[in-house]
């Protein structure tokens, strides 16, 4: 998506809201939008937390067998995303919020951004040969000691 699109949509979107919240509350009182409003809230916290938590299992399980939870954390990004459009006042946002809960659609959303994401992991680094040992800074010298059994007759500086 294009950043030039971005304020538009940060003016359509409460200009819709209005709109909807006008014609809504024409039709049913204003008591039952803010009765409809609260609900879709707590509604959508209560969503937030069964599928959030979820989710965490899951890229946990997958994290545990070795694999990478690519789709998981998109699962769970969506998964926020829908909460907060929840969360935030209104039936457009609420509904847009409803739609990113339902699995196949984050399916389809999945799918349609899988091939622009590269999941790059964190591999050990396997061109250096043998054990790596770590140390601190006591434990090491730059002057070489001339008894050490790692020093070669022909390599006198302590390096190889």
């Amino acid at each position: 998506m294009r950043f030039g699109i971005i304020p538009f949509i940060l003016l359509i979107v409460p200009v819709l809201e209005i709109a909807v919240f006008i014609v809504i509350g024409g039709q049913i009182g204003v008591i039952a939008t803010l009765a409809m409003i609260l609900f879709t809230a707590i509604l959508g916290s209560i969503l937030l937390r069964i599928q959030g938590f979820s989710i965490i299992n899951r890229i946990q399980a997958q994290a545990n067998r070795g694999e990478v939870p690519g789709r998981e954390l998109a699962n769970g990004a969506m998964i926020l995303v829908a909460g907060v459009l929840l969360l935030t006042p209104g039936f457009v946002t609420d509904c847009l919020g409803f739609f990113l809960f339902l699995p196949p659609l984050r399916d389809l959303v999945w799918t349609t951004i899988a091939s622009k994401v590269i999941i790059r992991t964190n591999q050990p680094n396997r061109s250096y040969p043998g054990n790596v040992v770590d140390l601190d800074e006591d434990e090491f010298s730059e002057k070489s000691n001339p008894d050490s059994p790692w020093i070669s007759d022909n390599d006198q500086d302590g390096r190889r």
